[in-house]
């Protein structure tokens, strides 16, 4: 199997949110946690690929999509963004209360968009999540990824970008470290925050 990487399109969307889905409980399937599988999606993969496809990048293995990496540009535009365009869309999917107590920050996180604004938020203007399959790991597709995103936002006179994940997913930690990643000031142990500059050898 050969796996290319590529712009995101259109038809991409199911697989987008497959793999955010199959990803989702601290890098291991998350299918049947929530209420609705869509739910986590909705909130991490699906306003990046409808406000920003141009900077959504694909794993394309000739049979699926196992692999992605998307991302804003500029932080404080793309929270605009999603209050205007994405809320009404959440809104019509998935009730103010939630469902199941358990998965009420989960909603919540899809109602405020203002949770992307970090302190650094400035400095590192941009943000990516990415997730990849198991079975692609450790193929160096994650690296690929990184720098190809990089590329695309240095054309955009971007300086750097950020992310934040959980402390508990060990693996992907070890990864952005290999890369370049480095934490930022507002890091804490329960909400790791990772910045680096969009012309990193990586």
């Amino acid at each position: 199997m050969t796996a290319t990487i590529r712009p995101y399109r259109p038809e991409d969307h199911d697989d987008v949110y497959d793999v955010c889905l199959r990803t989702a409980a601290v890098g291991k399937d998350a299918t049947g946690i929530y209420s609705s599988d869509d739910l986590m999606p909705d909130v991490y993969a699906g306003p990046y690929i409808a406000l920003e496809p141009e900077l959504a990048f694909v794993v394309d293995t000739g049979e699926r999509v196992s692999g992605y990496i998307i991302a804003a540009a500029n932080t404080r535009e793309f929270v605009e963004r999603y209050r205007r365009d994405w809320v009404p869309v959440f809104a019509s999917r998935h009730p103010r209360q939630a469902e199941r107590e358990s998965e009420q920050w989960l909603v919540d996180a899809g109602y405020r968009p203002e949770r992307m604004l970090i302190s650094e938020v400035d400095e590192y203007p941009a943000h990516l999540h990415i997730d990849l399959l198991p079975g692609l790991q450790g193929q160096s597709l994650g690296r690929q990824l990184v720098r190809t995103l990089l590329g695309a936002l240095r054309e955009r006179g971007v300086p750097r970008l950020h992310l934040g994940m959980s402390p508990d997913n060990v693996s992907a930690r070890a990864f952005y470290d290999r890369v370049g990643f480095h934490e930022l000031p507002s890091s804490t142990p329960r909400g790791p925050l990772l910045g680096i500059a969009t012309d990193a050898p990586v």
